[in-house]
């Protein structure tokens, strides 16, 4: 494919979660561009160009199948496509950091400074930056530092084009999103690149959900709406623990509470708590700024989202140990599901991480099971092998075990056979529905002792 046939040059470097679905839908949508992503991650590239692509997204294959051969290209030569880019993509891994000032709560910028760099050196013309990272506010202005300081004569412009996606749902995200943000700086250059990027996006959504700003108020943005959502779910978990307490049912409130317009019933369902790549670093990445602008008491605020957060994993698994008479040692526990949400292989900060390592410390025995995630659940606990299995078909997991914790709300849990379970496991048996997607009084009357989230357990004992 020759770079003059197509009207632009489009780069994304970093062909992950998001770089990677992103990027097809744009290949797929405008085939008038070269849509190219890069990355060092040479396996990840090949994955990229067959049938098993390295991410698990409903659909995407399609999306990918649609350009890729056509406008859409997987390479790992950075260099090269750098230097006939037109506009970069900017989406690279930012971490919390584990080190130094700031650790456990700054984002680790050493990945995006380094391709911040590595753009300043292979490019040889004005280029359109564009940061689609989560990143902290006003780091586009360090990057406009490197970029900008140099001898070539050569003028880069930042914008800032945060993601919105939400993995499962990806594909339909990027088909029609909610909004497209993207921010620049309010000067003649930074409107003009700005609008460039805009008509990228304007061939396939309509310009009313298209949304400009200046560039710190993208950056921010995207941090407070990870924050909002977060904030939600903590919410109506914490009065998870109350209706557990007090007899009510925690999906009796949620629906009255979001039957009210000015609330909605969204980010409502109570669950064993909230996991992936962005809810908890950018709620702490949101802490740690406001704490360096002096902002304690906003930062103690959403700090407590995180709190809560990890008190209902906790919760959690002292609602097993309390169910199964104080003690789990030696006792079989099956996990369905590991993946940190439905529809993905995505397993980073999944709740099934904290639940499975305190299973473990009381010396239970865990069996994972998992649709998608086992591979990534191996990698999450690995050099693990005393008391863990991991097994393909939730059947087989759950044989001889003495509970089922329910930890992913996969559609294929609702449908297995729990009569032919129940008749494999352990007696007396258990279900911790992590995810309340359960028929909670059909698993009783087949003889399960029931333990949800918000609402009474449903017991044999008396």
């Amino acid at each position: 494919m020759e770079a003059q046939k197509f009207e632009k040059h489009i780069l994304c470097i970093g062909a992950g979660y998001v770089g990677g679905p992103t990027m097809a839908m744009i290949a797929a949508k405008c085939p008038q561009y070269l849509v190219t992503v890069v990355d060092i991650n040479s396996e990840k590239i090949k994955a990229w160009q067959t049938d098993e692509l390295p991410i698990y997204e409903p659909g995407l294959l399609d999306v990918v199948k649609i350009a890729r051969g056509r406008n859409l290209v997987f390479s790992t030569n950075v260099e090269e496509n750098i230097n006939k880019a037109d506009i970069i993509f900017v989406s690279v891994n930012t971490p919390t950091k584990t080190f130094g000032e700031g650790a456990g709560k700054s984002a680790d910028l050493q990945y995006w400074e380094k391709t911040a760099r590595d753009i300043l050196k292979f490019s040889d013309s004005d280029k359109i930056i564009v940061e689609k990272s989560t990143l902290p506010v006003r780091t586009a202005s360090a990057m406009e530092r490197i970029l900008n300081t140099n001898q070539k004569g050569i003028h880069f412009e930042v914008i800032s084009n945060p993601e919105f996606l939400a993995e499962g749902t990806a594909v339909a995200d990027l088909k029609s999103p909610d909004r497209v943000l993207i921010g620049s700086r309010e000067t003649e250059s930074g409107i003009k690149a700005r609008n460039e990027v805009v008509d990228v996006y304007a061939n396939w959504v309509p310009r009313e959900r298209i949304i400009t700003s200046n560039i710190w108020s993208s950056e921010l943005s995207k941090l407070v709406a990870n924050a909002f959502l977060a904030q939600r779910i903590s919410s109506i978990n914490s009065i998870s623990a109350l209706c557990e307490q007090t007899e009510a049912d925690v999906s009796e409130v949620a629906n009255a509470v979001g039957q009210d317009t000015r609330i909605g019933n969204k980010f409502l369902n109570a669950s064993v708590g909230f996991g992936g790549s962005c809810f908890k670093k950018d709620i702490l990445n949101l802490v740690y700024i406001c704490e360096s602008y002096g902002l304690k008491e906003v930062a103690s605020y959403w700090e407590s989202v995180v709190r809560i957060n990890e008190y209902q994993e906790h919760r959690f698994v002292q609602t097993m140990m309390r169910a199964l008479f104080n003690t789990i040692a030696n006792k079989r526990i099956a996990l369905l599901g590991f993946a940190f949400k439905a529809n993905t292989g995505d397993t980073r900060e999944s709740p099934a991480i904290y639940i499975t390592q305190q299973l473990l410390e009381e010396q239970a025995h865990v069996v994972i099971t998992d649709p998608q995630a086992l591979n990534n659940a191996r990698h999450d606990l690995e050099g693990i092998t005393k008391n863990l299995e991991f097994e393909t078909d939730p059947y087989k997991a759950a044989e001889n075990a003495h509970a089922i914790a329910i930890i992913t709300e996969w559609e294929l849990y609702k449908k297995l056979d729990y009569k032919k379970i129940f008749e494999t496991m352990t007696k007396p048996a258990f279900i911790f529905d992590g995810r309340n997607i359960l028929d909670h009084q059909k698993l009783y009357e087949i003889g399960f002792n029931v333990y949800p989230i918000g609402k009474a357990a449903k017991t044999h004992f008396k």
